[in-house]
């Protein structure tokens, strides 16, 4: 008669628990609530897209819009009310395109209400200070300035979230040492989306724009698989620049790790981004409600971004926790079967 030997996993091989959404998002608000300075990121960032000076090109967008309304005239003949409405939607787009919001720069970045709403007046009835730029080479250079320090201040930021979020402290001095290195990583990082997502938009717009000439219903169609498409390009990068900062790997390490635990806890880290796009994009529908130029616009914006950061502290919780589990199981799926003896 046979006996199986005593199965009970030793300690160091039991697979811990699975990720938890609501232990995260409560982790995560605990971390921010103890280290309430980390908003000043966001709050910074929105204070100065609104009081801050305003980088502008409005007599370049101006003369760019009234050449393609004469090209498009010279075509076809094209009504007043046309030639009247295309001229206004570009006049607004000059008045309120502030080319300072390129700091507000993905997938590492600092979030702001500001870059969403292109504000133009600030309490009081002032008007902040404009600076005019002279031609397009210009609008280029600074767009590429603006886009390198917000990645750079982004880089620091998500370090000192990451570490509030995991290790439960935030020391400052590390985190500015480790900048440098993390924030080389994070420029490859967004290279490498940026040819991503370059790539798969140059086949599709010519399919798209195609379909649309034929059929618009088939360009509709074609648009919505299109975003598809992007949708899933991009979710298994998700977790792309967390391994960056909560792990300090590199680029193709921290992209590789992302994309095991998306796959491995493709439901929990589902409803994880479910959750912090609604209630992200939900409450930002709340505080845009004051006007511009109203004083509750700066509770909004407080309100922001205490509820950002928040969100933020949450993804490198579960992250933590979820490449911890599935290092575990991956462990455990290495291990030798249980021997069985007489």
């Amino acid at each position: 008669m046979k006996h199986c030997m005593n199965a009970t996993a030793p300690p160091e091989t039991v697979i811990p628990d699975p990720p938890s959404l609501m232990a995260s998002l409560m982790a995560g608000f605990d971390a921010i609530t103890r280290h309430i300075s980390l908003i000043l990121f966001p709050l910074a960032l929105d204070l100065l897209l609104w009081f801050g000076p305003h980088v502008k090109a409005i007599r370049l967008i101006e003369n760019l819009a009234n050449q393609m309304v004469s090209l498009r005239m010279v075509d076809e003949a094209s009504s007043a009310e046309w030639v009247q409405a295309n001229k206004e939607m570009w006049s607004l787009i000059a008045e309120r395109l502030n080319f300072m919001i390129a700091m507000r720069t993905y997938p590492v970045g600092i979030p702001s209400l500001m870059a969403s709403r292109f504000p133009i007046k600030m309490p009081g009835g002032n008007l902040p200070a404009v600076v005019e730029m002279a031609s397009f080479g210009e609008v280029a250079f600074w767009v590429m300035v603006f886009t390198l320090v917000g990645l750079l201040a982004g880089t620091i930021y998500f370090i000192v979230v990451a570490d509030a979020a995991v290790s439960g402290q935030v020391h400052w001095m590390q985190a500015l040492r480790r900048w440098p290195k993390a924030s080389l990583q994070v420029l490859l990082l967004t290279l490498f989306w940026g040819l991503l997502l370059f790539g798969a938009s140059i086949p599709a717009s010519c399919v798209t724009s195609a379909l649309l000439i034929g059929s618009p219903t088939w360009g509709r169609f074609a648009l919505l698989l299109y975003g598809g498409v992007i949708l899933w390009l991009i979710f298994p990068l998700l977790f792309s620049s967390h391994g960056i900062v909560v792990s300090r790997y590199g680029v193709v390490a921290s992209v590789k790790r992302g994309m095991r635990i998306t796959r491995m806890t493709l439901p929990t880290t589902s409803l994880l981004f479910l959750v912090i796009l609604l209630l992200s994009e939900g409450l930002d529908v709340f505080w845009k409600i004051p006007a511009e130029d109203s004083w509750l616009t700066v509770v909004a914006v407080l309100g922001h971004a205490f509820v950002t950061t928040g969100l933020l502290a949450a993804s490198f919780v579960y992250y933590h926790e979820a490449d911890r589990w599935t290092q575990t199981v991956l462990s455990r799926w290495k291990q030798p079967p249980v021997q069985f003896k007489a």
